[in-house]
């Protein structure tokens, strides 16, 4: 053997034993092709055992394995980088997806190669060699970080710090401001700066320089037809690609702006249809009953002057003439949300009564529940129907066989004009109160009633007061509505019928 085979040999042990313990894999070909030596971290990042599983050589090679690059694509067996090294090439950084043929589970490897050529004395090719890197792991949590930030529907642009371009922009991104992918990728910041219009551009321009984090702040972001976008952005700087990075993202504000403008335009429209409405209208808590706010109409219609409604309880204020009518009025606004047109009677501050047809709803202001009452004086129409009342009355003195057929069409008007609030039922009066009710029914006077039921006349006004009150009726015709609309005492009505 001459020396310099002998020192050839002698230079490939040593070598191979510096390698062998290397984290990277490496790979040793001889000139022509044959595949000579593989050290351990090589045999593990193709998931085989012996230096014979690669194959004899390259050609072998290529058929035992798969490669693609990482954009999915197959790599042509030419460009192979074992078949790149065979033919002289020296190369780096190449990444590419490797699947083993044999393994069933078609586990894959992404490696970083690069190639080495070693020359002789004579400056021919003597060795070649495949170093590669198993970056496996850090290209599964690129992959995931890929898919993350593609799914994300905030928008969102990454910049290159070395060069501010943008290198990444995800779909949120450009559907929110209409632009291409092509017109963002490789975009300087200075071309497509969204920091221009931020409310703390300098702030945000210094830490980007810095590489630090850029808080939230408004900015309006430039539209790819040249609006504007209201919007939030914020930077985050990170590391992709082994290269320090700003990741930019954004809230669109456009929505919500929309809804703000909305709910100001609402809010202005219900304001002016409540200050100049003619009628009546006061706004109080659901809760405590005080009130918020009252209407010109309110204040010139009752007398009050508004420092003393605004900020008092409707109880404090006191204007329902009948406590209980205004207890059963809000207790079934409580119930049921609403009503409609029912009849009350109001005091105004100088004492004077007047007849309302209040009608409620359950309003939200400021996410508060609230009761907006509308008060519609019918004081002239009731006056109208007392008097058409008092009229029938007198008639029916001297015309009783007229009685039935006009308190018929009396209670079918008052069903119709004048809904009322739930009230008591005819169980809720006393016996006593159930006997003077149907003595007024048959059309008895007081002194008439107290020699049927055998009592002092005053004993008898009482009771009437008390069915009065508890019917919230106010006249003798009234209370004989309230029992007619019931079909109470029908044997009174035939009676009353027969006269």
């Amino acid at each position: 053997m001459s020396q310099d085979i002998l020192s050839t040999e002698t230079n490939r042990r040593q070598l191979q034993q510096i390698i062998a313990g290397l984290s990277d894999g490496v790979i040793v070909l001889d000139p022509d092709q044959s595949i000579l030596w593989a050290n351990d971290a090589a045999l593990a990042m193709h998931g085989v055992e012996h230096v014979s599983d690669l194959g004899a050589n390259a050609r072998a090679y290529t058929k035992r394995f798969a490669l693609r690059y990482r954009n999915n694509h197959v790599v042509p067996v030419d460009s192979y980088p074992i078949n790149r090294v065979a033919r002289g090439e020296t190369f780096s950084d190449v990444l590419v997806e490797l699947t083993c043929a044999q393994d069933q589970e078609q586990r894959n490897w992404v490696h970083r190669v690069r190639s080495l050529v070693l020359a002789d004395s004579r400056g021919e090719p003597e060795s070649l060699v495949l170093i590669m890197d198993d970056v496996t792991d850090w290209a599964s949590a690129e992959h995931r970080f890929e898919k993350t930030f593609s799914a994300n529907p905030a928008p969102a642009v990454i910049c290159r710090l070395s060069d501010l371009r943008y290198i990444k922009v995800n779909p949120g991104f450009l559907e929110m401001t209409g632009f291409t992918r092509d017109q963002v990728i490789g975009t300087s910041t200075y071309e497509l700066d969204v920091l221009e219009q931020a409310e703390n551009k300098e702030l945000a321009k210094q830490r980007l320089r810095e590489g630090a984090t850029i808080p939230q702040m408004q900015a309006e972001l430039r539209m790819a037809d040249g609006s504007g976008k209201q919007v939030i952005v914020a930077g985050q700087p990170l590391e992709l690609h082994d290269q320090p990075c700003m990741l930019f993202s954004f809230v669109d504000m456009e929505p919500r702006h929309k809804a703000e403008v909305a709910l100001r335009q609402s809010e202005e429209r219900f304001a002016k249809a409540f200050r100049l409405s003619p009628v009546p209208i006061l706004l109080c808590g659901a809760g405590d009953q005080v009130v918020l706010d009252v209407n010109e109409a309110f204040l010139d219609t009752l007398g009050y002057p508004s420092e003393q409604v605004l900020g008092e309880s409707i109880a404090q204020i006191d204007f329902f003439d009948d406590k209980n009518a205004r207890t059963r009025l809000f207790s079934a606004l409580e119930k049921i949300g609403s009503l409609d047109r029912i009849d009350v009677r109001v005091r105004k501050k100088d004492s004077e009564l007047i007849d309302c047809a209040v009608s409620a709803d359950t309003v939200n202001i400021q996410e508060k529940p609230c009761y907006l009452l509308v008060l519609m004086d019918i004081t002239e129409r009731k006056r109208t129907e007392l008097e058409l009342v008092s009229a029938i009355e007198e008639v029916m003195k001297d015309a009783s066989w007229f009685s039935r057929t006009l308190i018929e069409k009396l209670a079918n008007v008052k069903s119709v004009n004048s809904p009322r609030l739930p009230s008591v039922s005819f169980t809720d009066l006393t016996a006593r109160e159930r006997d003077v009710l149907g003595l007024i029914c048959e059309g008895l006077a007081d002194k008439e009633i107290a020699a049927r039921l055998k009592l002092a006349p005053n004993t008898v006004r009482n009771h009437v007061a008390t069915v009065y009150s508890k019917l919230d009726v106010h006249s003798r015709s009234e209370a004989i509505v309230w029992a007619r609309e019931r079909g109470l005492f029908a044997g009174a009505w035939r009676n009353k019928g027969q006269r």
